[in-house]
């Protein structure tokens, strides 16, 4: 089961379809019914097969949805630069998304990346929400490009980080090639997770960035001097913060969420890392199924 919640596209949605927006063809899907939850997945540069495990065990008692970010997956936008790809246009997407399923208000779960755009989208559009999740949020602001390298070093062993020096050099010489990507993918992964049998099915994940879109996303972060606190400060529904204490992520950017806040609820996990869903399941479903049935 729990190899099915990282990677399940052989999972059918039981409504899919595409939209346009802002100049990008959107395509998105829908499991159960009940309280609408759009959940944002990570990257950036990814698309969402690698969540709908994911929404297919939140949608026993909600109606989920995910979506494929502008040129990723079956979302397609050209050409792929910054005039095509920003916070802005992504923060369009999700609300074109909402107006076109008829949603008035919805639970939005951002993991990783995903919990930056989602607090982004809170600073823009705060009324359309009922509730918000981070789920290993990268953060609010910038905060983590101060320490994630050193943190994820630190998660590593010597022979992996000599590893992961290796293929970033293929990568800065300009080789994109997958053996290059899947090389640095499994140096990565093992900082990725507590329980290391998850190792690989995370290095394919992380193989399959679009490393285009990713630099250009963050190009874009820090351009805008991303920094969503001081528009959150009277966000004022329900707020759950959930992040594993083994995370690549620091615990003090999750705390940071959590003080942004005025109703947040912040949740850590044990023997956990990037992964919730992965590393400690019982743990990170009951603090969201908790948490949906309060919003």
């Amino acid at each position: 089961m729990l190899f099915i919640l990282l990677l399940s596209p052989l999972v059918f949605a039981q409504t899919e379809g595409t939209i346009d927006s802002d100049g990008a063809k959107l395509h998105y899907r829908i499991f159960g019914s009940g309280q609408p939850v759009l959940i944002i997945n990570g990257g950036p540069g990814l698309d969402s097969d690698g969540f709908v495990g994911l929404a297919q065990a939140l949608s026993k008692n909600n109606q989920t949805i995910i979506y494929d970010q502008r040129g990723t997956g079956k979302s397609t936008v050209k050409p792929i630069n910054h005039s095509a790809i920003s916070m802005d246009l992504m923060v369009n997407d999700i609300e074109n998304l909402r107006k076109h399923l008829g949603i008035g208000q919805w639970v939005v779960l951002g993991h990783s990346f995903g919990g930056m755009l989602a607090a982004y989208y809170a600073t823009k559009h705060p009324e359309q929400i009922a509730g918000l999740i981070f789920s290993s949020s990268g953060g609010i602001d910038l905060g983590l490009r101060d320490y994630v390298n050193t943190r994820m070093n630190s998660l590593l062993t010597a022979a992996q980080r000599d590893s992961l020096q290796y293929w970033n050099r293929k990568l800065s010489a300009g080789d994109h090639s997958h053996t290059v990507r899947i090389g640095r993918g499994r140096a990565m992964a093992p900082a990725y997770v507590y329980r290391k049998e998850f190792a690989e099915n995370i290095a394919q994940r992380l193989a399959q960035t679009n490393l285009d879109i990713n630099r250009i996303v963050w190009e874009n972060l820090e351009a805008i001097h991303f920094d969503c606190a001081g528009g959150l400060a009277y966000f004022n529904k329900p707020v759950l913060v959930l992040q594993g204490k083994n995370d690549v992520l620091e615990v003090k950017t999750a705390e940071k969420i959590h003080r942004a806040f005025k109703k947040s609820k912040l949740v850590l996990l044990d023997d956990c890392g990037h992964y919730g869903w992965l590393d400690a399941p019982t743990a990170y479903f009951s603090a969201i199924d908790q948490f949906l049935k309060s919003v």
